[in-house]
């Protein structure tokens, strides 16, 4: 949003008191009428929805939670959306699940209640007519509270000496944050519908990636590794993201450690 001042109007998740984000209006996705009035005082163009829980474990230990959130809340939006208001939702490559190179038309495919929650609000979307899909790999960049994200989440860790396991054997489409909100935003102004992946130059692995983060944070790469099938909340494992498409939109965005 701070990338596109003129042009985003921003709304944060309750809960969210991070200072950075502080000024934000609150989302009140489980109230249809609050949508509904929000919808007819902005007037939107186009609903770049973003808003989803990510944290696998706590939907693994709460699948309800996670369903209300990633699907209901969506749902919510769609019921309420006027039809010519262009609806893009940003979408996660845990839709998929085990090794392999994954495009647009590649059957889902998840391994975690939260990649379940992530299909089924993709096929909310898709039922709608005109709406895109977007499909993003690992996003690395600051988070608003300077904890969460992975970067932050090393620079934290590492410096309150806390431990630090990487699973070795998980490897993502990994890609600067400012890349990504450009690609999106690009989409987002585009009549792209139905579903799109934005890629990058390569899969990184887990290990790679917290190397090459610690080495930029002038860390030293002190941390432990553990196979994904150790940790108890499920985890990827080589999952790339590619495009079945040839135009300018398709092509990858340089990985974190090319860019």
């Amino acid at each position: 949003a701070r990338l596109f001042p003129d042009t985003i109007l921003p709304f944060i998740s309750p809960g969210n008191s991070s200072k950075s984000v502080c000024e934000w209006p609150v989302l009140q996705l489980e109230n249809s009428d609050w949508v509904e009035r929000t919808l007819a005082q902005y007037q939107p163009k186009v609903l770049l929805y973003c808003h989803a829980v990510c944290d696998v474990p706590k939907c693994e230990a709460d699948p309800d939670w996670a369903h209300e959130i990633n699907v209901q809340h969506l749902g919510r939006v769609v019921e309420k959306l006027p039809a010519h208001i262009r609806l893009v939702y940003v979408s996660s490559d845990h839709v998929f699940g085990g090794d392999g190179e994954y495009h647009e038309y590649s059957p889902p495919c998840p391994i975690s209640v939260y990649g379940q929650t992530r299909v089924n609000a993709e096929k909310l979307v898709l039922n709608r007519h005109g709406s895109l899909v977007i499909r993003t790999g690992l996003a690395i960049g600051p988070s608003p509270n300077g904890r969460t994200g992975h970067l932050d989440w090393l620079r934290y860790r590492t410096q309150q000496h806390l431990p630090i396991t990487i699973v070795e054997d998980e490897s993502r489409s990994v890609v600067w944050v400012t890349d990504l909100a450009r690609r999106v935003m690009k989409f987002a102004q585009s009549t792209e519908t139905g579903i799109r992946h934005i890629s990058a130059t390569r899969a990184v692995s887990r290990v790679e990636l917290a190397k090459h983060l610690m080495s930029i944070l002038g860390a030293p790469p002190t941390f432990r590794c553990e196979s994904r099938h150790q940790r108890p909340a499920p985890h990827l494992g080589r999952v790339a993201l590619t495009s079945a498409y040839a135009d300018n939109l398709s092509l990858p965005l340089a990985s974190v450690l090319d860019g």
